[in-house]
């Protein structure tokens, strides 16, 4: 396969890990944060009440995160296409740089709820929220800093997916060339 169908099936494989991503995170923060999917995210995404929760939790974090997995890959993934000579080595690279982004944003996931928990613990946050119809406030405070934190994980994602690409290109240029 040539590089230009290999950016394509990359884009596709980052959407795909940012589905699955998205819906077994959603899985953690809805154990965490049930009021905030129940009153915040399904009325949002248009989850059908009669839904299992658990599987609107899950359908929540498909919609929220397919397209963040594109957007993320899709930076580093064009400078693959331009700068890395083999596609072989493109599509390396490219693995690696989805692999690396759910690393990343799991990371950020976890720091975020360590967070919330803080948050919601200590109260540190209580006197510029306020909470009357809605989720409660500690569901609001654990899922939604585990969520934003996700965000901001995924977006330096998209930074650090530059480094397998950038590494890619140095191990190919570097490789003797053989005369056809």
């Amino acid at each position: 396969m040539g590089k230009f169908p290999t950016f394509f099936v990359l884009l596709l494989l980052a959407g795909v890990a940012g589905a699955i991503f998205g819906a077994l995170h959603n899985q953690l923060s809805y154990t965490v944060g049930p009021s905030y999917f129940t009153a915040f995210k399904f009325p949002q995404f248009d989850i059908a009440e009669a839904l299992p929760h658990r599987i609107g939790a899950a359908l929540v974090g498909i919609y929220a995160s397919w397209w963040m997995g594109v957007l993320v890959g899709l930076p580093a993934f064009a400078f693959g296409l331009l700068t890395v000579p083999s596609a072989r080595t493109y599509m390396a690279a490219g693995l690696g740089a989805i692999f690396l982004v759910v690393v990343l944003a799991t990371f950020g996931a976890l720091a975020g709820l360590l967070g919330g928990l803080i948050a919601d613990n200590t109260g540190l946050l209580d006197p510029y929220l306020t909470f009357r119809d809605g989720p409660t406030r500690s569901d609001f405070i654990r899922a939604g800093f585990m969520h934003d934190a996700t965000y901001v994980a995924g977006a330096l994602g998209a930074l650090a997916a530059f480094f397998p690409m950038r590494r890619a290109r140095q191990i190919d240029l570097r490789r003797p060339r053989t005369e056809t």
